[in-house]
């Protein structure tokens, strides 16, 4: 199997939106919420951009307190972090105010029960930086009881579930093994997520190579995974 980043619908529309919001005039809040359900790219499609962008990237877990994220925050820019809140808040907004570099926090729920999330709204209207919230599908219901920080967001971006066109480019990309249109029009009906279609192009391809079956057709799909029921056990 190839190991390649595909660009599907989802990660074009996530370019654009990053592009906009780092372009956006000064007086304009730049908060963005990235959100939708797993298996659809999204962590693959925030840790591509992060690793082609010179920006801050944390990722929240469980039960972390406004001090414990504004030290990860410190780390990724090389700034001393403090056992005082307020020290490492300083820092942390003069590196910004300089450098200007786009903070992603990954996994955002975790931040909301603690309201550990306003500290990061406090951090972008000292900064003026752009900030990007990425959370799970439900996220943006959740952020409702935080109204003020709702209200500097610019923009909410939802990935969707896959269509038929992302799927065939998902299958024809990631194959190491030729699959003809007929094939492929064949397996974008087996599955819309992400890491069940990696599943099974696995699948598929060792079945090929157990079988010497060099082309993949919808003829041999069926046969090599024995379809009698159009049902795939993944």
């Amino acid at each position: 199997m190839n190991k390649t980043f595909i660009r599907t619908k989802n990660v074009v529309n996530f370019v654009s939106l990053m592009n906009e919001l780092q372009n956006l005039p000064p007086n304009i809040p730049k908060m963005a919420l990235v959100y939708g359900d797993y298996g659809l790219g999204k962590s693959e499609t925030i840790k591509w951009w992060t690793f082609k962008n010179d920006c801050v990237y944390v990722r929240a877990t469980q039960g972390m307190s406004a001090r414990w994220l504004l030290s990860e925050i410190a780390e990724e820019l090389n700034v001393e972090s403090y056992w005082h809140i307020d020290d490492t808040f300083h820092e942390i907004e003069q590196a910004l105010l300089q450098y200007r570099k786009t903070i992603i926090i990954d996994e955002v729920d975790y931040l909301i029960e603690k309201k550990t999330i306003e500290t990061l709204r406090d951090l972008h209207d000292r900064t003026g930086c752009p900030l990007v919230l990425v959370g799970m599908d439900q996220v943006d219901k959740k952020l409702s009881r935080y109204p003020h920080l709702v209200d500097r967001i610019y923009k909410k971006f939802h990935f969707e579930n896959y269509d038929k066109n992302d799927v065939k480019k998902i299958l024809s990309e990631l194959s190491e093994i030729t699959i003809t249109n007929d094939g492929i029009e064949y397996l974008a009906t087996r599955s819309n997520q992400f890491r069940q279609i990696v599943k099974l192009v696995n699948k598929v391809e060792k079945l090929a190579k157990t079988n010497e079956i060099a082309k993949l057709n919808e003829e041999n799909l069926r046969g090599i995974l024995n379809e009698r029921q159009n049902i795939i056990t993944l």
